[in-house]
Parts: structure tokens; C-alpha cells; sequence
């Protein structure tokens, strides 16, 4: 297997000049249709020690979009640096999530996006990354879905179903695979589904697994896996769940997805206790303030 297995810095589709720019609206489709899911501003400051004081040092603006493409829902993240002009305008009820096809252009050596058709996101800026994790489309709901994880791996083979019965086995988790069947077609990029489901427990609802898709990537080589947590709250999946994401992230380069935020997989445990404290700081707001 992958023990030992040294993580790489998450890979990102670097974009400087005019070339690049056709290369992301090719690959992108130029975001047509999709939405802005969040917009991030972080400005850097430098101590000066001949004047004494603290000066501007750069603007990096990160637009997040979901979008669908070639079968695909795709999460992007275009991270801009180098900003030296931003324009984030809504008015009188004004929506500028919502994207046809964004603008680009190259002039004067400075990269522009026009994300909406009126122009009211909008930013000039030096140079551009892009990062993003794609999944098949899903469309079949067997039950209520009460979490989902997506790995993008960047090796060339994935954990295969016996080394995940082998991870919740040594957890004291055993669980049972049932392989999916569907009356549909999947995805070409599918390489196998099913279910993991509880063993030896009458308790545990017959409704309740753990529905696990694996594809490959259609760029370059690398695997996804999606994790779908189904049925009703129970403890027993959610440490499921974990002890799986723990295992995959330890074992396998690549970057998770929750909802439409990309967690590089390193940094997986990290995010999880700072989400945790985070989620206590504000129940001990909000009971403070009834």
C-alpha cells in the first residue's frame, strides 16, 4: 500500500499570460452557468523600518465556483495576486453569483476577469492560480444524505473496497460491501460503488451505510472517491466516516472537498479540530445570549 507516501504542494494550473487565459476558458467552459459560491479579499502588510510603519504589501482576491461541464460538477478555486484593481458591487437586489460566461483578457501585462455580465465582480491582477476537484454527476438519492466527503487523489491507483473492509476491520468497525446496481448508465470516468454497510448489529437501521463511488480522473492521471454518509443519525457511521477519511488522507496524496471548500489532504486532521472549535465557540455564543 501507500504508507510513507510523502505528500506534494496541491496542484494548481498556474495562469500569466495570454495562452493560459485560453487554456482556462477551455477547460472551464468559462464557468458557464455555474455560481459563485464565496469571495475572499486578504491584504498583506510589511513593517517598513525606514518610515516606521506598516505598508501595503499585495491583494489576493479567491473566487470559489461551482459549475458542470463534459459530466462532471466540478468546484473550482481561482486564487488572483497581485491585485491592483477589485470591484465587488451589489445593489438594489443585485446577484453577481450567478455566471453566464466570464471575460478574461491580457493588457498592459495585468490579467482581467469579468465574472458577471454587468460587471460587478470584477479584478485586475498580476498573475492567477486554479485549483478544482471533479465528480460525477449524482443523481440517485437512496436515502437521506447526512454527510458527503470527496478525496481527489494524485496517485494512479486508489484504495481498493477490501483495504477499506481491512481499515474499518482493524478500527473494530467491521462492515459488509454490497456492490451497487443501477438501471442507469454511470459516468464513464466510474470505476465501482457500492455500499458499506454495519456488521453485526440488528440495531443499526437497514437504511444506514456508508455509499462509496471511485472514478478516475478524465486529466492526467490520479483517482476521486465519494463518500456519502446515508440513512439516519447514528454514531456508528459517523466514526465510520471518520476512521475512512482518516486512513485515506493518511495513506494518499491529494485534497479533500466539503461542500465547496478544498481542504489539501495534510492538512485534513488540522481543519477538523479547528471546524470542531469553531463549532463550540458558537454554541457557547449562542447560549450565552439566550
Amino acid at each position: 500500500m501507500c504508507s510513507g507516501l510523502r505528500y506534494n504542494r496541491i496542484v494548481r494550473h498556474s495562469i500569466k499570460n495570454a495562452e493560459d487565459l485560453r487554456w482556462l476558458i477551455g477547460h472551464t467552459g468559462g464557468f458557464r452557468s455555474g455560481y459563485v459560491t464565496d469571495v475572499q479579499i486578504s491584504k498583506r502588510r510589511l513593517f517598513d523600518e525606514g518610515s516606521g510603519r506598516e505598508v501595503p504589501a499585495g491583494t489576493t482576491v479567491s473566487v470559489t465556483i461551482r459549475y458542470e461541464i463534459r459530466g462532471m460538477v466540478r468546484v473550482a478555486k481561482l486564487t488572483m495576486t497581485g491585485v491592483t484593481d477589485l470591484s465587488v458591487f451589489e445593489q438594489d437586489g443585485a446577484d453577481c453569483s450567478s455566471l453566464g460566461v466570464i471575460q478574461t483578457e491580457l493588457n498592459a501585462g495585468k490579467l482581467r476577469f469579468w465574472f458577471d455580465p454587468q460587471g460587478e465582480l470584477y479584478v485586475v491582477c498580476d498573475e492567477a492560480d486554479l485549483e478544482e476537484i471533479a465528480t460525477p454527476f449524482v443523481t440517485v438519492q437512496q436515502a437521506a444524505e447526512l454527510a458527503r466527503w470527496i478525496f481527489q487523489g494524485r496517485t494512479a491507483e486508489g484504495p481498493t473496497v477490501q483495504w477499506l473492509l481491512d481499515e474499518l476491520d482493524q478500527a473494530g468497525l467491521p462492515c459488509a460491501w454490497r456492490e451497487a446496481k443501477r438501471a442507469v448508465g454511470l459516468h464513464p470516468a466510474v470505476q465501482w460503488e457500492g455500499d458499506l454497510i454495519p456488521a453485526g448489529d440488528s440495531t443499526v437501521n437497514g437504511d444506514n451505510m456508508v455509499h462509496i463511488m471511485a472514478y478516475g480522473q478524465l486529466e492526467g492521471k490520479g483517482f476521486g472517491l465519494m463518500l456519502r454518509v446515508l440513512g439516519i443519525q447514528d454514531r456508528r457511521m459517523s466514526r465510520i466516516l471518520e476512521v475512512l477519511t482518516d486512513q485515506i488522507t493518511q495513506h494518499f496524496a491529494g485534497d479533500c472537498l466539503i461542500g465547496t471548500t478544498i481542504i489539501p489532504g495534510r492538512e485534513w486532521e488540522g481543519w477538523l479540530i479547528r471546524e470542531h472549535h469553531a463549532r463550540q465557540d458558537r454554541r457557547k455564543r449562542s447560549d450565552g445570549g439566550s
